[in-house]
């Protein structure tokens, strides 16, 4: 009877060592399921500023094709009128090279990201599948527990 509360006593504890796994992998669904969001709100992200950057690119065509009317209009407005825009598309070309350049960052973001949780969802599944093997094994050793019991009562 000693060996059998302790038996119980095992029993007991690997199921609460179950629960925990359990638990655990709750846990990690979620975990998972906040990245997924967080790699969703970077794709909305990204596609906001694609938007934005041709956005961008259609104001500065227009600013170009202002510009050509300006200078063909008379040459000495041309001279001002050109320098304006000059300068305008100076800053527009940055605009969109600065548009550019985080449109890059948050590409190279997401694909970092992407590459971490692939990584993070592979080691969960690597997890998940020792953890299931744990459980084979513990499911085995208490029926094997079990049926040591019954041959020996």
């Amino acid at each position: 009877q000693e060996e059998k509360k302790q038996l119980t006593l095992k029993v007991e504890e690997l199921e609460r060592k179950l629960e925990t796994t359990s638990a655990q992998n709750i846990e990690f669904l979620q975990v998972i399921a906040k990245r997924e969001e967080s790699i969703h709100q970077c794709q909305l992200r990204l596609e906001e500023k694609s938007r934005e950057c041709s956005s961008l690119a259609r104001q500065l065509e227009m600013a170009i094709d202002d510009a050509k009317k300006q200078v063909e209009q008379t040459r000495e407005r041309a001279i001002s009128r050109e320098r304006a825009a000059q300068s305008k598309l100076l800053d527009l070309e940055t605009q969109l090279s600065r548009t550019k350049t985080e449109l890059n960052q948050l590409r190279r973001s997401k694909e970092d990201a992407q590459r971490r949780y692939e990584s993070r969802l592979q080691d969960l599944k690597d997890r998940l599948e020792q953890s299931e093997s744990t459980n084979r094994s513990m499911q085995n050793y208490v029926q094997f527990l079990k049926s040591s019991y019954d041959n020996v009562f």
